[in-house]
């Protein structure tokens, strides 16, 4: 794989759209996996559901309260699909998310909220307990976004402190970022970078592209209004050593206001 590439084309499609007029757009209130400054507006309401590798399956609930705060829960399970015992999470889990600073012409939007909703299977061995890709935790995100020719394009970037899964001990602050583009109305591609250096021995200062962390990609089909369809392109930059080839997801996500 061509990881050098890969982050040629992620810079050069950010520098080409940043010149163009901001305009005031709601962004996601999440990528792929990594939070946004995003929220859902108050009477509406958004169900996910993730069909996630080795018959992995999990859904999620999330609620606007006001404009400004958004709660959520969730549950799920790996081996649902197939023949092998059902492995179900051991706990349901919870999101909360308020937006602190609306986004400007001038100045990205900026959200602090907890999810402890992890990704992949569920690990409750000793010196373990934790999903195979850590939850979020408590975090700040923010975003900026900009009106282009093709559609909207946004930019997201934070910090988070996973608080739920320190057994393995790593315990570190970690950073992540993102990249949203509509092609039209229907289409849209998705780029995120989880640097998990609560995985590793790594810092902020000696994180690499290409020692750690999940480079993950997807392209989205707003199949009808209020619909969603992902494919998910996750864990891109893997380890040969680890697993023989990146991790391929669906995810469904359903808007509806009431």
């Amino acid at each position: 794989m061509r990881r050098p590439g890969f982050i040629i084309l992620f810079g050069l499609l950010a520098a080409t759209t940043l010149s163009a007029q901001t305009v005031a757009y709601p962004p996601p209130t999440h990528l792929i996996t990594i939070p946004t400054a995003g929220v859902l507006v108050r009477g509406s309401f958004a169900m996910e559901m993730r069909v996630q590798k080795a018959g992995g399956l999990s859904i999620g609930l999330s609620t606007g309260i006001t404009d400004r705060f958004q709660f959520g829960v969730s549950y799920g399970a790996s081996q649902l699909i197939g023949d092998t015992a059902v492995a179900w999470y051991p706990r349901p889990e919870a999101s909360i998310k308020y937006r602190m600073i609306d986004e400007t012409e001038k100045m990205p939007g900026i959200s602090i909220g907890i999810d402890t909703q992890g990704f992949g299977a569920y690990h409750s061995e000793r010196n373990q307990q934790r999903y195979d890709m850590k939850s979020y935790g408590l975090y700040l995100a923010a975003s900026k976004n900009w009106k282009t020719p093709l559609g909207n394009m946004g930019l997201h970037a934070g910090s988070n402190y996973s608080f739920t899964e320190r057994d393995d001990g790593d315990s570190d602050p970690n950073l992540f970022f993102g990249w949203d583009m509509e092609l039209n109305p229907e289409l849209s591609l998705l780029l995120e970078y989880n640097a998990a250096l609560n995985e590793n021995n790594l810092t902020a200062q000696t994180m690499s592209l290409t020692k750690s962390g999940y480079l993950n990609g997807a392209v989205r089909w707003t199949f009808v209004e209020h619909l969603h369809i992902e494919m998910d392109f996750n864990n891109l930059l893997f380890d040969q050593d680890k697993v023989t080839s990146f991790n391929r997801e669906i995810k469904i996500t359903y808007i509806e206001y009431f």
